[in-house]
């Protein structure tokens, strides 16, 4: 997909970011930026676009975004009704891969970190107890100044480079030939979609909302997302039905037609090809 340019803002006397964001909801369109970013979502629930990738996002998670890779959180409704009591918060790092000169990466001892940045072209979900190493890690840099700080960032690239404690959230690498009016027109679709999914979305709808032909915004959405846009609603459908069924205020038939399936049989088929087992297992699961 492309998204939206960001420009990452540096504080006086600092060659990297570091910020604590207390905010009604996170950034809410689709966006990418040179540096990388390491995010730890203190707090704060929805949809996490990464690459071609879609998941929930929760309390809690941390995620390394590589460079050019587009990414969105989109925050579950409930963050948009003015509601001043309730908050998202964020720690967030944006470094350059040549933060320390080109030279830096090519030393042998740097293999591994030249390695972490490759991987994280395609995101990095981070685990375990690497996880709650960074976090503490992250805690530090925010209190610290000059070099004290970039040598914990060091430490913190360190521990993830290291691990293996993470998974890969996106099939696509990324790639840095975005340009303003796709990104535009990739936001309205996507805007479109996640409003309308528990409707039925036809072709000529989400076409006319991408302003081009039927048979071009196929060619299209398969090209920039490695997927067709039915199955994006598919995906849309299935990942918000799983938060119903966390939830537990619906029976299973309720979630499926609540989720914008009008068939119960394919609701049972595509979750369990997208979430490897049933709803109701899913449910037992998080219901115990």
């Amino acid at each position: 997909m492309k998204p939206h340019l960001l420009f990452v803002p540096l504080g006086p006397n600092q060659s990297f970011s570091v910020r604590h964001d207390i905010v009604p909801f996170f950034l809410n369109r689709l966006h990418y930026h040179a540096e990388i970013e390491l995010i730890h979502i203190v707090k704060g629930k929805g949809t996490q676009f990464i690459g071609d990738s879609i998941h929930h996002f929760n309390d809690g998670d941390v995620v390394l975004v590589g460079s050019n890779l587009p990414h969105y959180w989109k925050c579950d409704d409930m963050y948009f009704q003015n509601n001043t009591d309730l908050n998202v918060e964020a720690k967030v790092v944006h470094f350059s891969e040549d933060l320390w000169g080109e030279k830096f990466l090519e030393l042998p001892e740097n293999k591994v970190l030249n390695d972490l940045y490759k991987k994280s072209s395609k995101g990095i979900l981070i685990t375990g107890k690497t996880k709650e190493k960074v976090i503490q890690i992250i805690d530090k840099m925010l209190l610290e100044k000059n070099m004290k700080r970039v040598l914990l960032l060091l430490e913190v690239l360190e521990s993830i480079a290291n691990s293996n404690e993470y998974s890969f959230l996106s099939s696509s690498i990324a790639t840095n030939n975005y340009n303003e009016a796709e990104a535009k027109r990739l936001n309205n679709i996507y805007q479109y979609s996640l409003a309308n999914f528990k409707k039925k979305i036809t072709l000529e709808e989400i076409a006319d909302v991408a302003n081009i032909s039927t048979n071009s915004f196929c060619r299209y959405f398969k090209t920039k997302t490695q997927k067709t846009y039915s199955q994006y609603l598919i995906e849309t459908r299935v990942l918000y039905s799983c938060k119903l069924l966390i939830e537990n205020k619906l029976t299973i038939s309720g979630v499926c037609y609540e989720s914008g399936f009008n068939n119960f049989s394919n609701f049972n088929k595509f979750f369990k090809s997208i979430v490897g087992k049933s709803p109701l297992q899913y449910k037992k699961e998080f219901t115990k």
